[in-house]
């Protein structure tokens, strides 16, 4: 019987993010996608995980929100923790700017209306990869499809992060993080304190500046991914 790994999506984005992935990962792991429950508390979020994960112990693997998610079940239910891993997230609180900044997002969509434009998406991805059309329409019809009320919940949830890295680092199952050196969407404090700070975080950084790093980077995703599970 293979080995399951629960996956967590991101802000707007759903199974697809996997795509280019599980061709790689398919054959030695049960994959499980589990969608973000539609919750702007995330006390509320994990009750729900935790009540529809049936397993004792798992190994939970999380993209940016999802893997801020997936850090705040380990540290309110550690005992059903194998391992952790966390792709282009940090377990950091959102700055008061960013707050803001988000909040900003609202009054812009009530004005210009909802939707990922080709050029937007073509901004979020790496230019070696300015040329790939099937990933940045992935990335434009995940947001898209998921919607605006998916939208607003999933972006609220996020004024309310409280800072995990203490109570984290004090776990003592495998705890990792991989994301780009330059990706400009990541907490950029709470990443200092990961860099800067002694504790039992595997830190792995990639050259580049891809925060969807899933489906730009999948071979280098899926091979830190075994390495992972094999800790």
């Amino acid at each position: 019987m293979k080995e399951k790994i629960y996956f967590i999506p991101g802000l707007m984005t759903d199974e697809r993010l996997w795509k280019r992935v599980i061709p790689f990962l398919e054959n030695e792991y049960e994959i499980v996608h589990i969608p973000i429950p539609r919750s702007e508390d995330f006390d509320e979020i994990i009750d729900i995980l935790f009540n529809e994960i049936k397993e004792e112990k798992i190994n939970l693997l999380g993209f940016s929100l999802g893997g801020y998610i997936a850090s705040y079940f380990a540290i309110t239910y550690p005992n059903r923790i194998k391992r952790i891993f966390m792709i282009a997230a940090t377990p950091g609180a959102t700055n008061e700017a960013e707050i803001e900044r988000r909040k900003e997002k609202f009054a812009i969509i009530e004005k210009e209306g909802f939707g990922l434009s080709y050029e937007k998406a073509l901004s979020l991805v790496e230019e070696t990869n300015k040329n790939d059309k099937d990933l940045i329409q992935t990335i434009i019809d995940m947001f898209n499809d998921l919607g605006k009320n998916c939208f607003i919940s999933q972006l609220t949830s996020t004024f309310y992060r409280k800072d995990l890295f203490e109570d984290l680092m004090h776990q003592d199952f495998p705890i990792w993080i991989f994301y780009s050196e330059k990706d400009r969407l990541l907490n950029k404090q709470a990443l200092k304190k990961l860099t800067t700070t002694i504790h039992n975080i595997k830190m792995i950084k990639r050259e580049g500046s891809s925060h969807n790093i899933p489906l730009e980077a999948p071979f280098d995703f899926a091979s830190n991914v075994k390495s992972w599970m094999n800790s």
